[in-house]
C-alpha cells in the first residue's frame, strides 16, 4: 500500500502543478487563452470562470473530507482534460500533448488514490 500512497502524492503534485500553471495563464495571459478558445471555437467567456473552477478542484483534491465531493472534482477534471485533448486533436495545432500529459496523471492520481485509501478501508 505504501507504494500507491508514494505514486498519489506525486501523481496529484504533479497534476495539481500541472493545473495551476494551467490557472496562471488563464488570468494573467487571458487575452492568448481568449484566442485559443475561439480557435476552438469555445465561448471566450469561458477563461476566467474556467480559471476559478480549477482551482476549487484543486482545493477539492487536496482537501475536501467528502469522497463525493472528490469524485466530482475528479470527473470534472477529468472531462476538462478530453475536451481539451480533442479540441487540439480537431483543429490539429500539434498542442495536444499537454493534455494527455494531465490525463495521465489525472488517472494515476485516481487510481493510486483508491488502490492506497479507499480500498485500504475496506481491508480493514
Amino acid at each position: 500500500m505504501k507504494k500507491f500512497k508514494i505514486t498519489y502524492w506525486i501523481s496529484t503534485g504533479l497534476f495539481t502543478l500541472l493545473m495551476i500553471f494551467s490557472v496562471g495563464n488563464y488570468f494573467f495571459q487571458t487575452d492568448q487563452v481568449k484566442a485559443a478558445f475561439e480557435s476552438f471555437a469555445y465561448p471566450s467567456y469561458l477563461v476566467i470562470p474556467l480559471g476559478i473552477v480549477k482551482i476549487i478542484g484543486v482545493v477539492v483534491l487536496w482537501f475536501a473530507p467528502n469522497f463525493l465531493l472528490r469524485e466530482w472534482a475528479y470527473a470534472g477534471f477529468f472531462f476538462n482534460i478530453i475536451l481539451a485533448f480533442f479540441a487540439h486533436l480537431m483543429i490539429n495545432d500539434g498542442q495536444f500533448a499537454g493534455a494527455l500529459i494531465a490525463l495521465v496523471l489525472l488517472l494515476t492520481s485516481y487510481f493510486s488514490r483508491k488502490k492506497a485509501f479507499v480500498l485500504n478501508l475496506s481491508t480493514q
